[in-house]
């Protein structure tokens, strides 16, 4: 699958999969035969359908990337509100994962000594990513075919707000 990816890619000199998109649209004269229909999206979804489809294989049951910059791609391309959700449930895994990463530099950041507003501010960083990915559980249903409009609170309820705290010592922004 990679290698369909990197020759898809191939086709902008220089370009890595990850940053490439397809668009497939019908010849002009044969258009209205087919709805005017078109289609886009990540060379590498591509490249993993067409990888599946050249060799047989089950198509991925779980077409959600997990790497960011895919998942953003993927959020711009995927339209049933299924793909909706999962995008939003893979957002909010990958922000669990960030609040993971977080608590890392915070607890290293202790250790080493650190100036204490620097472990303050990670501290709050991490405490509201994990609030954020608890705020997408809570509205990804919502983007459900039949949620009734009073099954979704109207707003999540962050635990807190953004950190106010002053930059660490040592860094410009």
């Amino acid at each position: 699958m990679h290698d369909f990816a990197r020759a898809l890619a191939a086709q902008i000199p220089g370009a890595a999969p990850r940053d490439v998109t397809v668009n497939f649209e019908v010849r002009r004269q044969a258009a209205g035969q087919y709805g005017y229909r078109s289609r886009g999206g990540p060379v590498t979804v591509y490249a993993q359908a067409l990888h599946a489809e050249l060799y047989g294989l089950p198509p991925d049951d779980d077409p959600v990337p997990v790497a960011l910059d895919a998942l953003l791609q993927a959020a711009h391309t995927l339209r049933s509100p299924e793909q909706q959700i999962a995008i939003l449930q893979q957002l909010a895994e990958q922000m669990r994962n960030a609040g993971e990463i977080l608590e890392w530099a915070r607890d290293h950041a202790r250790r080493r000594q650190l100036p204490h507003s620097t472990w303050e501010w990670l501290r709050d960083a991490t405490d509201n990513t994990r609030s954020l990915a608890d705020g997408l559980d809570v509205i990804r249903s919502a983007f459900a075919h039949d949620a009734p409009a009073s099954a979704v609170p109207s707003q999540p309820t962050p635990h807190s707000t953004a950190p106010t705290v002053a930059a660490p010592v040592g860094r410009r922004r």
